[in-house]
């Protein structure tokens, strides 16, 4: 059995840039140990773990595809070997659509991507980490899962409805989480990010920043990773105390009802 954890430890998943590294970060600073995921042993990855480890805390590489469900037990326990118990799992890993466009004309191959890994992937690996976590004793620091899912979860985005569907289930599931999980005390978020600059918005940033400054958003501006990283930084040190099954939109306010 592994040892109890002087401190808390988390994983990120798809962390070595964006949102993710945003998060990994954040919990850094909070004096979290950090396992920092993305789908290969890269450079990119580890440069992600580079700036983490300048923070003074313990960081390991975790290199694994978490749409690769079997996976999950393997990747787990090498974060756990190296870092000890976690008592953290960031869900942040997501994919887009292959193709914005006609829902009527979305292929089953950007169908299945979506759903594998914003939805699929989510659901086994959080499974995985809950069983971990029921098996053992735990200690006094704050458990939980913060699933990141979208805005969309919740508004729809024509030109991508896959994804949207996907994030949707996404966020459905980070309820029944909550519900199971609530009676042993671990604590379960869906944080809903709307108009972030980051890489996998780039492409269509300038439009978003034009929306925003328009008055899609009510701050009239797009946000960044690290206001979102510091939000689930709140939630995952138990800032938010009583509190899981929230919903919660890091938007500026875009899903607001307005008149």
């Amino acid at each position: 059995m592994s040892a109890v954890p002087a401190r808390a430890v988390a994983l990120v998943t798809g962390s070595s840039r964006g949102i993710g590294l945003a998060v990994a970060e954040a919990l850094a600073k909070e004096g979290f140990a950090i396992a920092v995921n993305g789908p290969a042993d890269d450079s990119e990855l580890a440069a992600a773990v580079a700036r983490i480890a300048n923070h003074g805390v313990p960081v390991v590489a975790a290199p694994f595809d978490v749409g690769a469900i079997g996976g999950h037990k393997a990747a787990l326990d090498a974060v756990e070997e190296k870092l000890g118990p976690l008592t953290t799992l960031v869900n942040n890993a997501g994919v887009g659509v292959l193709k914005r466009g006609d829902m009527l004309e979305v292929s089953e191959e950007s169908w299945d991507r979506c759903i594998s890994i914003n939805a699929k992937a989510l659901f086994f690996l959080s499974q995985a980490f809950a069983r971990r976590l029921l098996a053992r004793e735990r200690p006094s620091l704050f458990h939980s899962i913060v699933n990141v899912t979208s805005s969309n979860a919740v508004a729809v985005a024509e030109q991508r409805s896959e994804y949207c569907a996907s994030k949707a289930a996404a966020a459905m599931v980070s309820k029944v989480l909550a519900v199971r999980l609530g009676r042993e005390n671990i604590a379960v978020y869906d944080v809903q990010p709307g108009l972030i600059a980051t890489e996998m918005t780039a492409p269509v940033i300038e439009a978003y920043r034009d929306r925003a400054a328009q008055g899609l958003t009510l701050f009239p501006r797009v946000g960044e990773p690290g206001e979102v990283g510091t939000l689930i930084a709140s939630l995952a040190t138990g800032r938010l105390p009583y509190t899981t099954g929230l919903s919660i939109p890091a938007d500026a306010g875009m899903l607001v009802p307005r008149f």
